[in-house]
């Protein structure tokens, strides 16, 4: 009888500590999780500064160079007798073609959504060139 109080004691026992256990690498695992996740978002919000700078010097850039690329082809059409109008045209023409390059390269830079590798680890997905 004693030894059957003490094996069920020690059932009890070892229950508890499983689910001791089982608490402790569940709250590992959020852990984890979280500093994945405020890792992630430290690569993501350095990425979008990278590309905000980037877009605001090219910026700079290209209106320095569109202003004196319009004066210029202002001044040749005008001097070649051209009107007014057409030259507008024209330059309105350069400006879209700016604008769809800009947009491609826009494009390619921000393929990678943001949180990508907390959205993977979350679904369990294997990272590019790792296997499950």
């Amino acid at each position: 009888m004693a030894g059957e109080r003490m094996a069920a004691g020690q059932k009890r026992a070892a229950a508890g500590e499983s689910i001791v256990t089982l608490f402790a690498r569940a709250r590992r695992l959020a852990g984890d999780l979280l500093l994945l996740a405020v890792l992630d978002a430290r690569y993501s919000a350095r990425r979008a500064i990278e590309i905000v700078c980037v877009v605001v010097v090219t910026s700079v850039l290209l209106v320095t160079a569109w202003l004196a690329l319009v004066v210029a082809a202002s001044g040749w059409l005008v001097g070649a007798g051209v009107s007014w109008p057409a030259v507008l045209l024209v330059a309105a023409g350069l400006n879209v073609v700016a604008a769809l390059a800009a947009a491609a390269w826009l494009r390619r830079r921000v393929g990678e959504l943001p949180f990508a590798a907390t959205l993977r680890q979350l679904r369990g997905e294997a990272a590019e060139g790792e296997t499950l």
